[in-house]
C-alpha cells in the first residue's frame, strides 16, 4: 500500500514515501543525531559543514535528501559525492542503492585500479548520482565520459581524509568543473584549519552541525570486558562466539600477521571466518566484504586500517582482540556495531600486560563496562 507523504516520517523527519519504504525495509528504527540535524538542512537547500565520524549514519544523512531531489528520468549526473577511497566509493554506492531502490535513480561508482569499461557504460546509461575518488573522476572528465555541468548537489565525504591523502589539488579542480550555482556539503570527522579553509572556499553561508565524536554510537553499545591470558585468547574467542547470540562479528587485531594467524585458528575450530587487511588486493577485499554482507561469513577479522569506512548494518558484536591503542580507536571500533538505532555489544580482551592501559582507556572513553567471566577458567 502506498504511503501518503504526510505519513512518511522517519522519526520527526518528513521523508519521500519511496525512501521511507526503503528505510522500513532496512529496519532503521530512528534517525541518528547527524541524520536528524543534517537532513532538514539539506532538504531546505542550504550548504552544510558537518562534523561526523564514520559510523554515525552520515551517508544516509546526505543520501536521503539527494535521492529526494534528483529526477530519475534525466540522463545526466545531478549529484556528485567525492570520497577518498575505493572502498568508501563502493560502500556509499551500495547505500544509495539500498535507500533509493524504489526511486529508481541510477548511481555509478567511479574509482581507480580497475578498467574503465564498466564505469563508461554506467555513465553512458545516465547515472543521476556519481560517487567517486578524485583522480578517476578527473580522468573521466578529461576523457569526455563525465559531464558535471548539470550538477545541483556536491558532497565532499570524509573531507579531512581527502586532504590528508593529498587530494586537495584534485578536489579544487573537480569543483571548478561544477556549476557555480549548486548546493555543497562537507562531512568531516575533524575540523582542522585545512578543512575549514576548504569549506570557506567552496560553500556559501553553510550551516554547521557537529556530532560529538567521543560519544558517537557509544550509547547504543553494551561494553563488556574479559580478562584472559594472551596464550588463551583464541580459545576465549571460540567460547564467546559459541556462547553469545551473535549475528555477524567483527574482530580487530593490530597487525596483518595477527589477522591471518587468528583466521587460521578459527577456521580449524569450525567457524565461518575470513580476514581483511592492507596486504590483500582490492579484488580480494571486495570479495570478502561481499560475502560478509551476504551473510556467508559469521566472523570478519580486520586491522584498523582495513575496517575504516566499513558500513554494515547487522554487525551484532565487535571484539577488541588486541587492546585499542587509545580512546579514539576504541570509539571507532565500537562504532561498527549499534548502528541505525540498533543495539550492539563490544567485547574487549584484557591480557595480563594490559591492565594499566585498559584502566586509562576506560577512564577516557567515559562509558560503563561489564566484566564477563570465561568458562575456560571456571575449572
Amino acid at each position: 500500500m502506498a504511503v501518503a507523504l504526510s505519513e512518511a516520517r522517519f522519526g520527526e523527519l518528513d521523508i519521500h514515501p519511496d525512501i521511507f519504504r526503503a528505510i522500513s525495509d532496512l529496519g532503521f528504527m530512528a534517525p541518528t543525531p547527524v541524520q536528524d540535524r543534517a537532513i532538514p538542512i539539506l532538504q531546505e537547500g542550504h550548504d552544510l559543514f558537518a562534523q561526523a565520524q564514520t559510523g554515525t549514519g552520515k551517508t544516509a544523512a546526505f543520501a536521503i535528501p539527494i535521492l529526494e531531489k534528483v529526477d530519475p528520468s534525466l540522463r545526466h549526473p545531478q549529484a556528485l559525492v567525492v570520497v577518498p577511497t575505493r572502498e568508501l566509493a563502493l560502500q556509499v554506492t551500495r547505500e544509495f542503492g539500498a535507500l533509493g531502490k524504489y526511486r529508481h535513480a541510477r548511481e555509478a561508482a567511479i574509482y581507480g585500479g580497475v578498467p574503465y569499461g564498466t564505469q563508461d557504460r554506467a555513465l553512458a546509461r545516465g547515472a543521476a548520482i556519481v560517487i567517486g575518488t578524485p583522480g578517476r573522476l578527473l580522468d573521466h572528465i578529461e576523457r569526455g565520459t563525465l559531464d558535471l555541468s548539470h550538477l545541483s548537489v556536491v558532497i565532499l565525504d570524509e573531507a579531512d581524509r581527502l586532504l590528508d591523502m593529498g587530494f586537495a589539488p584534485e578536489v579544487h579542480r573537480l569543483l571548478r568543473h561544477c556549476p557555480a550555482k549548486r548546493q555543497t556539503a562537507l562531512f568531516s570527522a575533524t575540523l582542522s584549519v585545512q578543512v575549514r579553509d576548504l569549506a570557506r572556499r567552496f560553500t556559501h553561508e553553510p550551516l554547521q552541525v557537529a556530532i560529538d565524536p567521543e560519544k558517537a554510537n557509544i550509547d547504543s553499545v553494551e561494553q563488556v570486558y574479559v580478562e584472559v591470558l594472551e596464550q588463551d585468547k583464541a580459545r576465549a574467542l571460540d567460547e564467546l562466539l559459541r556462547r553469545f547470540d551473535t549475528d555477524q562479528v567483527l574482530v580487530f587485531r593490530h597487525t596483518k600477521r595477527g589477522v591471518d594467524g587468528l583466521d587460521q585458528r578459527l577456521r580449524k575450530r569450525g567457524h565461518d571466518v575470513a580476514a581483511i587487511h592492507g596486504g590483500m588486493t582490492q579484488r580480494q577485499r571486495e570479495r570478502v566484504m561481499q560475502r560478509f554482507r551476504d551473510g556467508e561469513l559469521h566472523v570478519l577479522i580486520a586491522t584498523n586500517v582495513a575496517a575504516r569506512g566499513l558500513h554494515i548494518e547487522d554487525i551484532s558484536h565487535v571484539v577488541n582482540y588486541d587492546l585499542p591503542e587509545d580512546a579514539d580507536v576504541f570509539t571507532h571500533r565500537a562504532g561498527r556495531t549499534g548502528r541505525a538505532g540498533k543495539t550492539g555489544v563490544a567485547i574487549t580482551f584484557v591480557g595480563e600486560w594490559d591492565f594499566d592501559e585498559f584502566d586509562e582507556l576506560r577512564e577516557k572513553a567515559g562509558v560503563p563496562f561489564r566484566k564477563e567471566a570465561l568458562e575456560l577458567y571456571s575449572g
